[in-house]
C-alpha cells in the first residue's frame, strides 16, 4: 500500500471541492477500497473521509416511498422496519451479501460503487482493461468460471457482485447525487455500465460527484417476493447467479405486473422488459417462467468454464419465479433450496 493523504470533510460541500481532483477517492465504510488499496489495484493520491456528512438516515418520502441515505449501513437498511414492511426483497438480498461483519460496515453508496471481484483485476501481474486501459482480458480464454455470460465484450467479462443493486434494480429506484456542478437524479437502470469499449468506467458518476441516497419509490408488491443466489457457499461467497423476483398477482392468481433481475451473470443488474411482459396476465407455469427465463437470458454466452451458468441461470429463474408467485421467498438464515 503506498502512502495517501487524508481529509475528513466537514460538508458535503468540502467533499465535492476535495473530491475533484483526480487521484481522490470517497472514504465511507472502506470495506472495498481497503482491499483495492492493499493490493495496490487503488493507489489515490488522497482519500476523504464521507463518514461526518448527514446522509446516515433513513426518511419518510411524501409519496410514501422511502430515502435510504448513502452512509446508512447495509445492516441498518435490512433491519429498518419500513424496509422489511414495505421492501422486503431489499432487506432479503441485503442478508444474502457479505458476513454479519461486512454488512455493519458497508454503507449504501460504497455497495453502488463497489468494483469487480474478478481474480485478474485483483492482480496487478495480469492484463486487465478495467485496472489498466489498453492491457487486455486475461480473463478471455483464462480462469472464468465465475464472470459474465451477458452484456460483455471483447474488453471485458467481469461481473458486478453487489446483491443490494439487483433488488434495487427491481424496484426501480433512483440515485441521487451531488457534484461541482450541483444535484442530480439517475435511475438505478442508468446509473452502471456495460463494459463496451471503456470497462474501466463501472458507472454514470462524474468527476467528483458523490452519492447522497437511494430512493425507493412507493410499490404494491406485497409478499410476493424472492431473492435466490445461487453460490459455491451457503455464506459468505459472491453469487455465481442470482434472481430478483417481484409479483403482483390478482384473486385467481393471474400476474398483474413482474419485475426479473439477475446478478452475478453480467456487467450491471440485468433486466429485460421483454422478458416481464411474458409474465403480464399468465398463471403461473413452467412454460410462462420458462420462457420468461429465456427472453431474460436472450443472447448470454458462455465463456468456456462458466459455460455451465447458462443453464443454472435457466433454472434459478425458474424456481425464483415459483417461489415468488407461492409467497415463499428465500430464507437468508437458512439458506437451502426448497
Amino acid at each position: 500500500m503506498r502512502n495517501f493523504g487524508y481529509f475528513r470533510a466537514a460538508s458535503a460541500a468540502e467533499a465535492v471541492q476535495a473530491g475533484a481532483t483526480p487521484q481522490v477517492h470517497y472514504l465511507a465504510g472502506g470495506t472495498n477500497l481497503v482491499d483495492l488499496l492493499k493490493y495496490r489495484v487503488e493507489q489515490p493520491e488522497a482519500l476523504v473521509d464521507i463518514n461526518r456528512l448527514p446522509y446516515g438516515h433513513i426518511e419518510e418520502l411524501p409519496d410514501g416511498g422511502l430515502r435510504l441515505g448513502a452512509l446508512v449501513t447495509n445492516a441498518a437498511t435490512a433491519y429498518d422496519a419500513r424496509v422489511q414492511a414495505r421492501y422486503p426483497l431489499l432487506s432479503s438480498a441485503i442478508l444474502a451479501g457479505a458476513s454479519a461483519q461486512l454488512r455493519n460496515a458497508a454503507t449504501n453508496g460504497g455497495n453502488l460503487n463497489q468494483r469487480t471481484r474478478c481474480p485478474y483485476f485483483y492482480d496487478v501481474a495480469a492484463a486487465c482493461n478495467k485496472r489498466e486501459p489498453g492491457s487486455g482480458c486475461a480473463a478471455l480464454g483464462g480462469h472464468n468460471r465465475d464472470l459474465a455470460i451477458l452484456g460483455t465484450s471483447e474488453s471485458c467479462i467481469a461481473t458486478f457482485p453487489s446483491d443490494m443493486c439487483v433488488a434495487l434494480r427491481v424496484l426501480d429506484a433512483q440515485v441521487r447525487l451531488l457534484g461541482p456542478a450541483g444535484e442530480r437524479v439517475v435511475p438505478i437502470a442508468e446509473y452502471h455500465r456495460l463494459p463496451g469499449a471503456e470497462p474501466w468506467r463501472d458507472n454514470n458518476l462524474l468527476p467528483g460527484e458523490l452519492v447522497t441516497a437511494i430512493d425507493l419509490p412507493p410499490t404494491d408488491f406485497g409478499q410476493h417476493y424472492t431473492y435466490l443466489k445461487i453460490r459455491d457457499r451457503l455464506s459468505y461467497a459472491f453469487a455465481l447467479v442470482s434472481v430478483a423476483v417481484a409479483l403482483r398477482l390478482d384473486e385467481a392468481g393471474h400476474v398483474l405486473d413482474a419485475h426479473l433481475a439477475l446478478g452475478g451473470v453480467a456487467h450491471k443488474p440485468w433486466r429485460v422488459s421483454e422478458a416481464e411482459d411474458l409474465l403480464t396476465g399468465q398463471l403461473p407455469s413452467a412454460e410462462v417462467f420458462g420462457a420468461a427465463a429465456d427472453a431474460l437470458l436472450a443472447g448470454a454466452k458462455g465463456q468456456g468454464e462458466n459455460d455451465f451458468k447458462l443453464v443454472l441461470a435457466r433454472r434459478a429463474i425458474v424456481r425464483a419465479c415459483w417461489q415468488a408467485a407461492a409467497g415463499t421467498p428465500q430464507s437468508q438464515s437458512d439458506k437451502h433450496i426448497r
